[in-house]
């Protein structure tokens, strides 16, 4: 006789979920179009659920799993949809976003998502474990949910800190500016420094660690000091348009142009070599996943199988396939007219499909969802779906580069909520719950963030514009994903890149693949993945920096508490309340930046908040201030009741 299981699917943990997921993937969204990074939600989602249903009179610990994995979409569905749709309003085929189909578009790429991720959990979890960093993370917040109030206080305390130096910046009050930058010409050298004062990109850097931090502003102080003076000296005046372009401009702005019309290209070469290798690395760990996974669940079938280990029935999932993808397939015979084209893009979509979301799991696995290169993953289903409606529509058809980003939008949708869901079932997993209802909920949880993104895109976009900065909006949210999509996909059909740019950042991924490659064969702790460099080359260096700096704040944490270098456990507890002071400067400023969106878009004016030009304070004074949140962040994350509890548990 089994014991009955706690409840788990309750109705409260279930509407819990769905709050939490969709006030999370809003938070996402403007932090993704901002930066081109989101960050896992699970762990916050988790304190916060142990708060409200201890309110509401307890909850066990796997109402609470559910919650988390449900509020973990958030992050998954804003992932894929800021990544790629806004590409359609930069290639000028939106003038906004659709409702109905963002809704089918990361609504059913989220399912497929999940319903693909479901035959790799046997492999990934149970057979041959992968480390899954976040979800054992969040098993030990759920663990030690006995007394979430310390967790709580600093999640809020950090909000209302993101939330007041985001009212003070320049979309707001404009008391202190966005950015602190400097640069100046030495000879015909160009120098260039500045960091972003943002509070969320410190928590970013703080929740990612100082190893991808280093490698993220090293790659953009490469583009900064190296790639671009090194085109002023020696190529600008082979490029007549360009020297023109500059002519008379600062060097701060003639590095921003110089970035934007050259350098970042070598940041698209390098993700599409790294894109590359990361599917040939991991050809046979990810073939031998899929096939003991598909094994697994055949035999299971008719067996007695414990309730810790039911996944959703192979039959209902092959069912659920069909059912999601015939909706895709109308869509996309909508987009080109033709049978003969949308039904290969199906099955284009639905082979990438399948195939990336196992790339995804299996990073995710490696290095955690915030870490996982869902972009680079996006890029190369672009181009292999570009390269077959060339062939099919022609080099100069005008929907050719709309159907690749329609494609790729789906599967990086399912690639972010497939990763997502094997780190979820790893923490369940930890804590004995039923993975068939951890893998309903994220379902539910995807499908509700789906229902408010377009809402909250449209907003973003009329108050502050997406994309490439504007009269009407010089300071546009950069999307640079985004960006990055539709450059590639107009390529492909008609358009010009620089592949010289392109090649030469290939060049650069290849040799810093070959460093890391050196660096594993010593053991080395410290590693230089290829995406993350690509991305620190792709990205402005100013949001890079404060990442950076949040990566060396929790380093200076883990020396302040003597920790072993290789306990990794420790390290999880002692950075629990950094954590969740990080998450709560996200989203605190991510929320501020939707909120006041509100009556920017209402008045048509973009300083409808702004106080007068005395009130204005220098660069100087927004670096004391963000120096001010590292500090906070730094005690919180060392002095605090719940860094004091953890410090004791790992003694």
């Amino acid at each position: 006789m089994t014991s009955q299981s706690p409840p788990q699917l309750t109705f409260r943990a279930v509407l819990l979920a769905i709050i939490l997921a969709m006030i999370l993937a809003a938070a996402n969204a403007y932090l993704g179009l901002f930066a081109g990074l989101t960050i896992a939600t699970a762990i916050p989602a988790a304190v916060v659920s142990m708060g409200v249903l201890r309110l509401l009179g307890g909850g066990t610990i796997l109402e609470n799993n559910i919650v988390q994995t449900g509020a973990s979409a958030g992050s998954s569905i804003a992932a894929g949809v800021i990544f790629t749709l806004p590409a359609l309003i930069i290639l000028g085929y939106w003038q906004d976003f659709r409702y109905s189909w963002v809704m089918a578009i990361a609504g059913l790429g989220g399912l497929l998502g999940v319903l693909f991720s479901v035959p790799l959990r046997r492999s990934m979890i149970v057979e041959d474990p992968l480390p899954f960093p976040e979800g054992k993370a969040a098993a030990e917040v759920l663990k030690a949910g006995e007394n979430p109030g310390p967790g709580l206080k600093i999640l809020g305390l950090s909000a209302v800190v993101g939330a007041v130096v985001k009212f003070a910046a320049e979309s707001g009050l404009r008391l202190i500016p966005d950015n602190a930058v400097s640069g100046g010409f030495f000879g015909k050298y160009l120098a260039y420094m500045g960091t972003n004062l943002s509070p969320a990109l410190l928590g970013v850097g703080y929740i990612v660690g100082l190893n991808v931090g280093i490698v993220v502003v090293s790659g953009s102080i490469f583009s900064y000091n190296i790639a671009i003076p090194l085109y002023h000296m020696f190529f600008l005046d082979s490029d007549p348009a360009l020297a023109a372009q500059l002519a008379g401009q600062t060097a701060v702005d003639a590095a921003n142009i110089l970035r934007a019309e050259k350098i970042r290209y070598m940041g698209v070469g390098a993700m599409l070599i790294g894109g590359v290798w990361t599917l040939f690395s991991l050809r046979n760990s990810l073939l031998s996943g899929v096939k003991s996974g598909i094994a697994a669940a055949r035999k299971g079938t008719g067996a007695i199988v414990a309730e810790t280990e039911r996944d959703l029935p192979m039959k209902w999932m092959l069912i659920a396939l069909v059912l999601f993808t015939l909706p895709l397939l109308g869509l996309y015979q909508t987009i080109v007219g033709q049978w003969g084209v949308s039904i290969p893009m199906t099955v284009i979509m639905i082979v990438a499909g399948f195939l990336f979301v196992s790339v995804s799991a299996y990073l995710a696995g490696l290095v955690g969802s915030s870490n996982n290169p869902v972009s680079g993953i996006t890029i190369a289903t672009i181009l292999f779906a570009s390269v077959v409606l060339v062939l099919l529509l022609g080099r100069d058809s005008p929907i050719g580069a709309v159907a690749a980003i329609m494609i790729g939008a789906v599967v990086c949708c399912a690639a972010a909520v497939g990763g997502d869901n094997l780190q979820d079932l790893k923490a369940g997993y930890i804590v004995g719950a039923t993975p068939w209802k951890q893998q309903l909920m994220l379902g539910i949880g995807a499908f509700s963030c789906a229902l408010v993104m377009a809402p909250v895109l449209n907003l973003l976009s009329a108050a502050y514009g997406i994309g490439p900065p504007t009269a009407e909006h010089p300071n546009s949210l950069a999307a640079p994903q985004a960006t990055l999509m539709a450059s590639v996909a107009k390529g492909m059909f008609g358009g010009e890149l620089p592949w010289d740019m392109i090649g030469a950042g290939a060049v650069v991924g290849a040799l810093v693949i070959a460093f890391d490659g050196w660096l594993k064969s010593r053991g080395s702790k410290f590693r230089v993945p290829v995406l993350a460099a690509a991305i620190g080359i792709y990205l402005p260096l100013e949001l890079m920096v404060p990442i950076f700096l949040g990566g060396l704040l929790a380093h200076i944490v883990e020396r302040a508490h003597k920790l072993k270098a290789d306990d990794e456990e420790a390290k999880d507890r002692i950075h629990r309340p950094g954590t969740l002071f990080s998450a709560g400067l996200i989203t605190g400023e991510a929320l501020t930046g939707i909120l006041i969106a509100i009556p920017i878009v209402v008045s048509g004016k973009g300083d409808v908040l702004a106080l007068p030009t005395a009130w204005h304070f220098s660069q100087w004074i927004g670096l004391i201030v963000l120096a001010f949140v590292a500090w906070l962040l730094y005690r919180s994350a060392t002095k605090s009741e719940l860094a004091a509890t953890e410090s004791g548990k790992s003694a």
